[in-house]
């Protein structure tokens, strides 16, 4: 199936382009929705290399896809031993950090994409981390950057799939991306890159949406639009558990 939408992709694209390789991408879904039970999903990026010539007598084809959910501010807290209690002693704020961030390559990213190209183009999952202004008195920075990364890679928030990519005959691609169930809401970008001797010759970018639905997306809105009736109901409802509760253990003992 995802071999007839690539086609039917690759058909669409105007003839007149003038790069030697184009990317022609499309997703399995563009928008998540997260329910009350969601555990996860899968999005599969698939799509073809458009050429208007034979391919260039370069080194071999691969391809990069990426995925990046909303970046914000990090506040990284170090702890030490003090007399035998673990305290919080250093800190830096790491200035954004993607709440989620997948990257899968058709071969170690190495030898794919060199050092240049990965500044450039923020691809691989350290590049995607940006900390400055760490106190001056901090002199291990990167560490606390490290640190992001350790923490959300146990987590599944962070992912590399060095192989992840299926290539096929340097036309057809496709890549499977697991979404774990600690997803947060907003715009989720896809990215795609062909690369030749280790550089970008062609991109493309597409956007996932990641929202609240059904019963979450009521509780969400009502404590951060109503917060007030939200804290009343939460009491209401303590309330009304507590005394179901008692009632029931009185029962019991009768």
């Amino acid at each position: 199936m995802e071999r007839i939408l690539a086609f039917t992709l690759l058909l669409l694209l105007p003839i007149g382009a003038s790069a030697e390789e184009e990317v022609v991408a499309g997703l399995s879904q563009n928008r998540v929705s997260i329910t009350a039970n969601f555990d996860g999903s899968e999005i599969v990026v698939y799509g073809a290399v458009k050429r208007m010539a034979p391919p260039p007598e370069a080194g071999p084809l691969q391809v990069i896809v990426t995925i990046t959910g909303p970046s914000r501010p990090v506040v990284v807290r170090r702890k030490e031993r003090v007399w035998s209690i673990w305290v919080n002693t250093d800190s830096v704020e790491v200035d954004a950090a993607p709440s989620f961030y997948a990257v899968a390559s058709t071969g170690p990213l190495n030898e794919v994409l060199s050092e240049v190209e990965d500044l450039r183009h923020r691809i691989s999952i350290n590049r995607m981390i940006r900390s400055v202004g760490a106190p001056m008195t901090i002199t291990d920075a990167q560490t606390f950057s490290s640190a992001v990364v350790r923490l959300r890679e146990k987590n599944d928030l962070y992912q590399t799939a060095e192989g992840g990519v299926r290539l096929d005959q340097e036309t057809l691609f496709r890549a499977n991306v697991a979404l774990p169930a600690n997803l947060v809401e907003g715009h989720y970008t896809a990215r795609i890159f062909l690369t030749r001797d280790r550089q970008v010759v062609s991109s493309h970018e597409t956007v996932i949406e990641v929202s609240k639905v059904g019963l979450e997306r009521w509780i969400f809105d009502l404590a951060h639009e109503k917060p007030l009736l939200y804290g009343l109901l939460s009491i209401f409802i303590a309330i009304l558990a507590g005394w179901g509760a008692s009632a029931v253990f009185q029962r019991i003992r009768l």
